[in-house]
């Protein structure tokens, strides 16, 4: 074995368990993806793996270190280059000893690894991360930068194992594609947390992580998926036989009740005719009571059993179905011309970002904006709503409203909470009942309505900003969406995708998940190729 997870637990320090009893084993040379609910403790879990962080119960064991790949990269900032690449002391070390030091402590710190240096830089080569110098801050570079950086640390260490959590955020398609090449070509044992279905469906070993198991399945996330789909088409078919079940015992349930009231008049008529005595009409009724009572108490225990098993059937067919929240379009007749380019550039310092781009959108259109990192793509989405001009070429602009999400769904303010956000963008005036309601189907539970926006997960921003949509009466023409996948699990990009897939209006999309753009239907692409003329 490679990884063996025994019995883990992890408690928060508020004593709150993220879950329990974890156990499970991976293969070496086995390639596997981590998945789960959203703050089911993926990350947790991974980070435990790496050593970063200690189960409160249970232990791991692994026969080598780890490399490990962040998701959340903020908490390494004011690291260097070198640093997050663990070699900055064999770094100094080889300064010093050039500089003529014969400190036996820089010798124990270099350990012979005399061609660091070029290793660091073919390693960052390969990344095209060959203008950076290890001396720098990982605060001075994007997002893709500083994902890209940490990649480097697997052609730079070649480890046997290595952990990767949303490897594929902020990375450009060439640079997945190129991830994508590692994973695939590595002899290592890996294991992934992603929402990128296109890496997970390299991986043949999927992991589920729940409150109190990692449930195995052996094959990608379409074969993983595919059995979801079928516990979900049997738990529907055992829903049914359930309720056909009920409304029999509730109809065997009325027909005892019934016989017991029919009895007990009968019984009272007898007695005051006079047709049998007091005594023994007394007893027959008596008697006649404590059987139907029987027959009754048992078909109530019957009833509550069978709403019983409807309930937790239920719970766990809402836990496999994508929730479907409405985003309302205008209703704008198609093909109306929103915009119209003609060669039109931005440039900074005379320099244009794009070769000449021409190109319309009309209502309806389904347009997707593609490009390298660095490109220029949210400049021109900026262009497209009039907030920049273009500084050469001709561009006309219809009268059009718009709604923007970008990846950290700002359009929420992160100081109020989830209920004050619903009712800002209530311009329908709906009841505070109908508010709560909406928020129970988004699986807001009553605990989360005072949560401040700001620290929810990605996931629970995305389904907020879409509650925020569906009551609001201004419905946008066009939706535009700036990676709207990064830092969201599986089952939030279902929804989603759900949402965007429904919505009639104008869409506008910038995204390198290839899955989620192929699922939401585009039909049109305006793709920016980097200005590299002299």
């Amino acid at each position: 074995m490679s990884i063996i997870v025994n019995s883990v637990s992890y408690s928060h320090t508020d004593r709150t368990q993220l879950f329990r009893d974890i156990t499970f084993s991976i293969d070496k040379g086995d390639k596997a993806a981590l998945v789960g609910n959203n703050g089911v403790g993926k990350s947790t879990l991974l980070q435990i793996v790496a050593g970063i962080i200690a189960p409160t119960t249970g232990h791991v064991s692994i026969p080598a270190r780890p490399w490990y790949v962040p998701q959340h990269l903020g908490q390494y900032d004011e690291m260097t280059i070198a640093r997050a690449l663990t070699v900055d002391l064999k770094l100094a070390a080889l300064k010093a000893i050039t500089e003529g030091s014969v400190d036996i402590q820089h010798f124990n710190d270099l350990n012979d690894d005399w061609e660091i240096e070029d290793k660091l830089h073919l390693a960052m080569a390969e990344w095209h991360l060959e203008h950076l110098s290890p001396s720098q801050r990982l605060h001075e570079l994007s997002g893709g930068e500083k994902t890209k950086v940490f990649l480097a640390g697997i052609t730079l260490h070649d480890p046997d194992i290595i952990l990767l959590d949303e490897p594929s955020n902020h990375l450009d398609t060439g640079s997945r594609d190129q991830l994508y090449r590692l994973i695939s070509d590595s002899r290592a044992t890996i294991v992934v947390i992603s929402h990128d279905r296109a890496l997970l469906n390299l991986l043949p070993l999927t992991l589920e992580l729940s409150f109190s198991k990692a449930e195995v399945y052996g094959g990608n996330f379409n074969f993983y998926q595919a059995q979801k789909y079928l516990k979900l088409n049997a738990l529907e078919n055992d829903l049914h036989e359930q309720t056909k079940t009920m409304k029999q015992s509730q109809a065997q349930a009325r027909e005892v009740a019934e016989k017991r009231q029919r009895m007990e008049s009968r019984g009272k008529a007898e007695g005051k005719s006079g047709s049998l005595p007091r005594i023994i009409a007394g007893g027959l009724r008596s008697q006649a009571q404590g059987s139907t009572a029987k027959a009754l108490n048992a078909q109530n225990e019957k009833l509550n059993h069978i709403s019983d098993n409807i309930r937790q059937i239920r719970s766990q067919i809402q836990q496999y179905q994508v929730l479907k929240i409405d985003i309302t379009s205008s209703g704008m007749h198609k093909g109306k011309v929103l915009v119209d380019a003609k060669e039109i550039t931005y440039a900074f310092d005379r320099h244009p970002l794009w070769d000449a781009l021409t190109f319309q959108i009309r209502s309806g259109d389904r347009v997707h904006i593609k490009g390298a990192n660095g490109a220029g793509k949210t400049t021109l989405l900026k262009i497209v709503t009039g907030m920049l001009q273009p500084t050469d070429g001709r561009l006309e602009r219809a009268n059009f409203n718009y709604l923007y999400l970008d990846q950290d769904y700002t359009i929420l303010d992160p100081e109020k909470s989830v209920f004050e956000q619903l009712q800002d963008f209530d311009s329908r005036q709906l009841q505070e009942h109908e508010l709560r309601s909406l928020l129970i189907y988004a699986q807001f539970d009553r605990n989360a309505w005072n949560k401040r926006s700001g620290v929810l997960s990605g996931g629970e921003k995305m389904k907020l900003a879409l509650c925020c949509l569906s009551v609001s009466d201004h419905a946008p023409d066009m939706l535009i969406l700036d990676e709207p996948t990064n830092n969201l699990d599986i089952k939030s990009m279902e929804v989603l995708t759900a949402a965007v897939k429904d919505f009639e209006g104008t869409l506008l999309l910038i995204s390198h998940d290839a899955y989620f753009v192929k699922e939401i239907a585009v039909d049109k692409m305006i793709e920016l190729k980097k200005y590299d003329k002299i």
